[in-house]
């Protein structure tokens, strides 16, 4: 897991401040620093996919309304939908009771998954049985 950089405003343009120390206070984060992030259509409540923010990604997110992630595989800083064009438009964001997750809630343009579909929550694994 890679580490999540310290931004610097002065050396970063697009970042104009902090996170909000109040909101920052809430988060419970792994150790590298990132939470989880459900997001989910904001009308339909259908779950699209499950990405990750550090305090910078959820700042810009917070202030841009689009939605930035934190990518571990990539190391870098990522606007849904920038490359693609299947943007993600912040309705509203959310913190679980625990401060360990986030639901953000979107109106998505075009497929949310990087393989092309809705969701990244299209295979299904059958059915189960649950005990009684």
């Amino acid at each position: 897991m890679s580490a999540v950089p310290a931004v610097d405003p002065a050396v970063d343009p697009a970042v104009d401040s902090a996170l909000d120390p109040a909101v920052a206070a809430l988060l419970r984060r792994d150790d590298a620093g990132l939470v989880a992030a459900v997001v989910q259509q904001h009308d339909t409540g259908e779950v699209l996919m499950v990405a990750w923010m550090d305090d910078e990604a959820l700042h810009r997110t917070l202030t841009t309304g689009r939605a930035t992630y934190w990518s571990r595989s990539r190391g870098e800083y990522w606007v849904k939908g920038e490359t693609s064009g299947h943007r993600q438009w912040v309705r509203d964001v959310r913190l679980d009771c625990d401060g360990d997750a986030l639901l953000v809630l979107v109106d998505q343009e075009g497929p949310a998954c990087h393989t092309g579909t809705r969701s990244c929550f299209s295979r299904e694994l059958g059915a189960t049985r649950a005990a009684r």
